[in-house]
């Protein structure tokens, strides 16, 4: 990568098998990237709590049952929601398609469906880059119904990714016991 010209805003982050810190077996969809930084969101881990009890302000818009996901280790306290909107415009920040962040003051006549999540991924100036040029992310394109998969994503994009990925996609939660 090289910054700006080569933004990932957009896009997938999918967590290389190599990481073992908080982001192991993630799936991360990047909102922005700049020269100052990234920020994004991860997908793939729901918490226990109901958005209707974390964030009353969003119950409306979510379904009843919809749970709060961690979004990342950045700011646990800060909520991000991201919608799908049949009309784009509605967004508060386009991500791709009709995906877009929701701003909970605008309207959401066009809104078919929420995720909410706590807290967010991330990154200073330079640092994405360099982590995605050392291999600790496998990059791939995001579609505006990633945040509302179910199931295991990660193996589940890796799969769809195809090739060789396909295999790495069948990698057990604990290595050791293969």
């Amino acid at each position: 990568m090289s910054g700006v010209d080569d933004s990932l805003r957009g896009r997938l982050l999918i967590a290389a098998p190599s990481l073992f810190d908080y982001f192991r077996r993630t799936v991360v969809l990047v909102i922005e990237h700049t020269a100052d930084g990234a920020m994004g969101v991860v997908l793939n881990r729901p918490s226990e709590t109901l958005v209707v009890e974390a964030v009353p302000a969003l119950a409306d818009l979510a379904d009843p049952e919809e749970l709060v996901r961690l979004g990342g280790p950045v700011a646990p306290q800060a909520v991000v929601a991201l919608g799908d909107f049949a009309d784009p415009d509605e967004a508060g920040k386009a991500v791709v398609e009709g995906l877009g962040t929701v701003d909970p003051d605008a309207p959401h006549e066009s809104l078919r469906r929420v995720r909410v999540y706590a807290g967010y991924a991330g990154w200073s100036a330079g640092q994405l880059d360099g982590e995605v040029d050392q291999g600790a992310w496998i990059v791939e394109d995001a579609r505006p119904g990633d945040p509302f998969q179910e199931g295991d994503m990660w193996s589940d994009t890796l799969r769809k990714k195809g090739g060789g990925y396909r295999l790495l996609a069948t990698m057990p939660d604990d290595p050791s016991v293969n």
